[in-house]
């Protein structure tokens, strides 16, 4: 299948309002649109007899070395789409040899997700995604979980001072989570409570000292999710990040940035290499995730296109959804004279396609 064929038929199992949820974005959606269709202005100029009968396609990231270039990004509430839910999408990325970025709004613990993980995979790589939290000590609390559940790196989104006003979620009136369902890492935290859940906290007064807060308090490495200024690339190789994910939250925060892929060379070019630099936001084809490395990322993020294959085929659905895009990224790479990742360069790369 496609992944437009996913989407269709995530469509027709799907509550509305939980396929709004996923799909939607914020404002006006424009962000949204742009994500996608900023990759219609990229064309590859291939390189020709330098290729290899088999291509090496394995991305080296933070406590994942040898990963698929292609992570499964974080996102929330699984169960809404599929019984299996967050389970079901760990198993299938341990088995794509994937990185499973696990969310803290996940309708899973992070050892359940890590324990099932664990099913089809011996060392499976899985990073625990989580909003900084103004008392320092519910962040540490969540950090030791993901610690204690074998988690390999650590995500900050960094880009959610406030909550996105996402117009399909308030048409539809969708905020909480129905009876049964809960952010489960949110549950018996300091200050609470053991069965009671806390807020996921976004708040404006959020800054750099809580990241460093972070970087204190574990060894594991921490990426920084949703940067887009070269200045904030450098600010977080400077104070010690161990890399960065360029992405505007799939276009479900500000309706009024670039599209991802956009700042991917600026904030790749800020950091010179000294931390990997990852994209997320727009993925569909192969040939996107070419252009995301020839423009200097490492490897690629994709959300909404797991969400399609988990609500349509649980985790057979989000297993081909993985390989498809691996498969066509590998034909592209192929197609492009390359042998490996680091193949593709920024010279390989044209806006509205004129090579000169």
């Amino acid at each position: 299948m496609t992944l437009q064929a996913f989407r269709e038929a995530a469509r027709t199992v799907l509550d509305p309002v939980h396929d709004d949820y996923v799909a939607g974005g914020a404002g006006e959606e424009r962000v949204l649109a742009a994500n996608e269709r900023a990759f219609a202005r990229y064309s590859l100029l291939p390189r020709v007899l330098r290729g290899a009968e088999a291509r090496d396609i394995a991305a080296d990231l933070p406590g994942a070395p040898g990963a698929s270039p292609v992570v499964v990004a974080p996102t929330a509430f699984h169960r809404l789409l599929h019984p299996d839910g967050e389970r079901a999408t760990a198993r299938a990325a341990a088995a794509e040899g994937a990185v499973l970025v696990t969310g803290v709004a996940s309708t899973t613990a992070v050892a359940d997700v890590v324990a099932a993980a664990r099913e089809t995979a011996a060392e499976p790589a899985v990073w625990f995604q989580l909003y900084p939290h103004p008392c320092a000590e519910v962040t540490a609390a969540l950090v030791r979980r993901a610690e204690d559940a074998g988690c390999s790196a650590l995500v900050v989104t960094v880009d959610s001072p406030v909550f996105g006003r996402r117009t399909r979620d308030l048409r539809n009136g969708f905020s909480d989570l129905p009876p049964g369902y809960a952010a489960e890492n949110m549950r018996g935290l300091p200050g609470t409570p053991p069965d009671v859940l806390t807020d996921i906290p976004m708040s404006p007064a959020i800054g750099w000292e809580e990241v460093t807060e972070i970087l204190g308090v574990t060894s594991l490495p921490v990426l920084l999710k949703g940067v887009l200024h070269p200045a904030d690339a450098r600010l977080a190789a400077d104070r010690g990040a161990a890399g960065l994910i360029v992405s505007n939250h799939g276009g479900r925060q500000c309706d009024a940035v670039p599209a991802a892929v956009d700042c991917l060379p600026a904030v790749a070019g800020a950091v010179a290499g000294r931390i990997p630099v990852l994209l997320d936001g727009g993925i569909r084809r192969g040939s996107d995730i070419a252009v995301g490395l020839a423009l200097g990322a490492v490897a690629v993020g994709v959300g909404r296109p797991v969400a399609w294959g988990l609500a349509a085929g649980g985790e057979s659905g989000v297993r081909q959804v993985l390989a498809t895009l691996c498969d066509e990224y590998d034909h592209t790479l192929a197609l492009c004279g390359g042998r490996s990742n680091a193949d593709l360069t920024g010279d390989m790369v044209v806006r509205e396609g004129l090579p000169w």
